[in-house]
């Protein structure tokens, strides 16, 4: 990923803060068949390994998790807020007329190597604590528990899944949000961007 030093994410928390909040990460693998990206949920175990570790699981009929061997190299790719920046949002371009349209967002590439864990355990494990983590976000008043359904139900949609684990090699993050610009011209964007319905990027254009 091209990474001007401006625009580098190293601070360890934001970098965590930025895969929980969005966890929706695309797997990249290189197996027998080729280049292949496969959107999947992950969770962030902070306590395991060196860097820590992702865990997810994939459906037994993805053929991802046959492609490729363990302690194989692979990418996670967590996408979180993007937006387009007008130049006419920055003061700078009306006296001088120099700015281009750009696009900020937020990124972190995590590099690791895969197991599968095809252990029914392990399977159960994780879709336990990613059914907790994400229904106490929904707001309901009793969130859904796989205890919910029956559990012949439930044992069959396990056995249609198959765990992954990821050792965590490498964390690269880039927050690009206009800190190679004027501060009133980022922090004007950072207004637009708010009217127009997107605080959260804002928020980072102003916290930069």
């Amino acid at each position: 990923m091209y990474l001007p030093s401006y625009f580098a994410e190293t601070r360890p928390e934001e970098l965590r803060r930025l895969i929980r909040h969005n966890p929706l990460g695309a797997l990249v693998t290189h197996g027998t068949n080729g280049l292949d990206a496969n959107p999947l949920p992950f969770e962030l175990d902070e306590t395991a390994g060196r860097l820590g570790t992702l865990r997810g699981h994939v459906a037994r009929a993805n053929p991802v998790w046959q492609d490729v061997g363990d302690e194989e190299p692979v990418l996670v790719v967590f996408r979180a807020v993007d937006a387009y920046i007008s130049p006419n949002w920055y003061p700078s371009k009306h006296e001088t007329h120099r700015q281009v349209p750009t696009w900020n967002y937020q990124v972190v590439n995590v590099h690791g190597k895969i197991r599968i864990r095809d252990e029914k355990n392990y399977v159960r494990g994780v879709v336990a604590r990613l059914t907790r983590t994400h229904e106490a976000q929904t707001g309901a008043q009793r969130p859904w528990r796989m205890g919910d359904a029956p559990e012949d139900y439930i044992d069959a949609m396990l056995r249609a899944i198959v765990g992954i684990e990821i050792d965590i090699t490498r964390i690269v993050g880039k927050s690009k949000l206009s800190q190679n610009r004027e501060e009133r011209d980022r922090l004007s964007a950072a207004d637009e961007l708010e009217r127009r319905g997107h605080p959260v990027i804002a928020k980072a254009m102003r916290d930069g």
